[in-house]
């Protein structure tokens, strides 16, 4: 049997070292080998593509990104690793990972509940896709971009718009532009804290609406394009839009 290759994710050194010691014990029922450990979400995604990981174990609840966006980020990648997440007793969190076919451990995790899951995730068994929003619809603090075979993680905060185009959504940042293979309206539902529509086809950071441009007259109606710091593009306001644009900049 082909040896699976385990990424531990956890911010607590302890944890992950326990975590070592069970897969230890486990080795003779399951051939595997750790292949690497993160203490963030952000190295473990990068431990994850390098070492081409069939497994992760990772805790919920970290700091900068949890457990649960950092599985969201994996299913970016053509052929994601199983997750099996690492929780404290919650018996909310419990019952959705449940209802959901998620597998989980909690904390104090035991070596033969610790095999189960293994041997669960070397059948085959991986989230679909829509689970973990279920769980926890918080929004991300990343964008997830897969670029040869990675995960590029590109700040909420450092977008400027979404523009959808075709099958994507191109993402945009002072920078450079990334595609995202997600809708616009789920972006739209997700994020609207942050980004507002101002077309049917593109959404905008709030916070960097610097005002309202007039354009040329359309159809005897009057065309208006939205100012944002940090793009030199006008970008066009809808008439369906507008109200709430405007409401924005007065």
């Amino acid at each position: 049997m082909t040896q699976l290759k385990v990424i531990i994710v956890d911010d607590e050194q302890p944890a992950r070292n326990r975590l070592r010691e069970l897969l230890e014990d486990c080795r003779g029922e399951l051939p595997h080998r750790v292949a690497g450990e993160a203490a963030n979400g952000v190295e473990g995604l990068k431990a994850v593509t390098a070492a081409e990981a069939d497994v992760v174990l990772v805790d919920i609840q970290m700091p900068e990104m949890s457990g649960i966006e950092f599985a969201r980020h994996l299913q970016v990648l053509e052929r994601p690793p199983a997750v099996i997440f690492v929780t404290a007793h919650d018996r909310y969190a419990v019952e959705a990972f449940e209802v959901n076919a998620v597998d989980y451990l909690t904390k104090p995790v035991r070596a033969a509940r610790l095999l189960a899951a293994l041997k669960k995730a070397a059948s085959g068994a991986r989230l679909a896709r829509g689970v973990l929003e279920s769980i926890d619809p918080a929004p991300r603090r990343y964008f997830s971009v897969a670029e040869r075979g990675r995960v590029t993680l590109v700040p909420a905060s450092e977008v400027i718009y979404l523009r959808a185009e075709l099958k994507y959504v191109t993402l945009r940042t002072r920078e450079r532009e990334h595609l995202v293979e997600e809708s616009l309206q789920q972006l739209e539902q997700e994020f609207g804290g942050m980004f507002v529509r101002i077309h049917r086809n593109c959404l905008v950071a709030r916070r960097l609406i610097r005002g309202v441009e007039q354009g040329a007259e359309t159809e005897g109606e009057i065309g208006w394009s939205v100012i944002l710091e940090g793009c030199e593009e006008k970008l066009p306001v809808s008439r369906r839009q507008w109200a709430q644009v405007k409401s924005l900049v007065t």
